[in-house]
């Protein structure tokens, strides 16, 4: 589920990788990341309400068909199904051609995937003209894309995995087509049937973002380093009756609390609950960058957060200005001061686990945004119900320096403060 805001920036892997090798398929595959922050030029200039775009991406570099063709695809644990652009248009750089490859085989109606395994696509799946199955996928930015389901040659590294299910796009409509030009597609990660990870078989996923520099890991299978610090692991969420605004097939977890340096929010554990219509899980989400809580737990994190950092911190007086239109709480801080006073820490705590937001991952500079001699600067945590989600959303921007991993067979998520840079270094991976 992408809900981004305008960082501009790419976490790429690249095609050179680490693997370890049973008689069948690959025990644990382990990738590098990279990141590149863009021009701040990329990034709407406004002094007013902010766009919502779809801009800011994890993305990683494969091959798909007989012969390869390179491809680049966000990585997102919010999507089930994977997809490419497979119609060339003037916005696009890359696309895939099935019609260059070999082993592209497009999915009829008839076919069991078509009828029983897209049964968790929020949007039910069509017959086209050509008795082809048909999907319309939408995401929380308002973009969608439709095209034919089909099978295809994956490769990732040394590794490659035919016949895996994606959608072949040829139509939609995107709220940023700049950042579309940059990628060829969605590599779908959560635990639907028709997921990228489900389909590989590996039993669990992990992935590490540095907030020092270009560094970062991708890992599928089992991370077993003697330098990783135990997990502490929060179970997943799971219901047996579907319910009309809970995603079963998300990585959601129990939020059960706040904590402001030391001090937890006075709200009662029910506001964290999802209520009987599913609204109100809490999914953490790699295709999202920042952090977005429901309205009353926004308004007491906001409030708490204004209360501690007065002595420190002047408040942007414009109630006009909303970043990305749901981040309302701006500061302003002086251009020439060498960084950011001190802030006090926010610890989401889930059941059985915590995490910590502090320092400079807690405000964001917004690019091109000058009042008077100041920059602005915006807490970088958002409020859902003015963007319209009945959802918490844990965005990569507070994963970043903590290990995190995506347990499909445990059905749990777990957690570890790490350096990430030193991680990859560690591993052999820096780039």
């Amino acid at each position: 589920m992408p809900i981004v805001l305008p960082l501009l920036l790419l976490l790429c892997f690249f095609t050179h990788c680490t693997l370890c090798f049973s008689a069948s398929k690959p025990q644990t595959l382990i990738l590098p990341l990279k990141t590149e922050t863009l021009p701040h030029g990329f990034a709407p200039h406004s002094t007013n309400k902010l766009s919502f775009h779809h801009n800011v991406t994890l993305t990683i570099q494969l091959s798909v068909g007989s012969p390869p063709q390179n491809v680049t695809m966000v990585l997102d644990t919010g999507s089930e199904l994977s997809w490419l652009h497979c119609k060339k248009a003037p916005n696009l750089n890359s696309v895939f051609n099935p019609l260059a490859s070999k082993s592209y085989s497009p999915i009829p109606c008839s076919s069991p995937v078509c009828r029983t395994r897209t049964r968790d696509f929020s949007i039910p799946v069509s017959c086209d003209p050509k008795k082809l199955c048909h999907a319309t996928l939408s995401y929380a930015d308002a973009s969608s894309i439709e095209g034919n389901l089909a099978s295809e040659t994956f490769g990732l590294g040394l590794s490659t995995q035919p016949g895996t299910i994606f959608g072949c796009m040829d139509s939609g409509f995107s709220s940023n087509s700049e950042e579309d030009a940059k990628t060829t597609g969605l590599m779908g990660m959560n635990r639907g049937s028709l997921s990228f990870v489900t389909q590989m078989g590996f039993p669990k996923f992990s992935y590490c973002i540095s907030g020092r520099d270009s560094s970062g890991i991708l890992l599928f299978g089992e991370a077993k380093f003697a330098w990783l610090r135990p997990l502490n692991y929060t179970p997943l969420v799971q219901i047996s009756t579907p319910l009309p605004y809970f995603n079963r097939v998300a990585y959601s977890v129990q939020l059960e609390g706040i904590r402001v340096s030391g001090k937890v929010l006075p709200l009662p554990k029910s506001v964290f609950l999802p209520d009987h219509t599913g609204a109100g899980q809490t999914m953490v989400d790699s295709g999202t960058q920042f952090t977005f809580l429901l309205g009353p737990v926004y308004t007491a994190l906001k409030n708490e957060f204004i209360q501690q950092t007065k002595p420190v911190l002047r408040v942007l007086n414009d109630p006009n200005f909303v970043f990305q239109g749901a981040m309302d709480l701006c500061y302003q801080v002086p251009m020439n001061r060498p960084s950011l006073p001190q802030l006090p820490t926010v610890t989401l705590m889930f059941q059985g686990a915590e995490m910590s937001v502090s320092g400079e991952r807690l405000l964001y500079r917004v690019p091109g945004m000058v009042r008077g001699s100041d920059s602005v600067y915006c807490f970088t945590f958002g409020n859902s119900d003015l963007l319209g989600i009945e959802a918490f959303v844990i965005g990569h921007h507070h994963q970043q320096n903590v290990w995190m991993e995506f347990d499909l067979e445990k059905s749990r998520v777990g957690v570890a403060e790490v350096r990430c840079d030193l991680a990859s270094q560690r591993l052999g991976l820096g780039v």
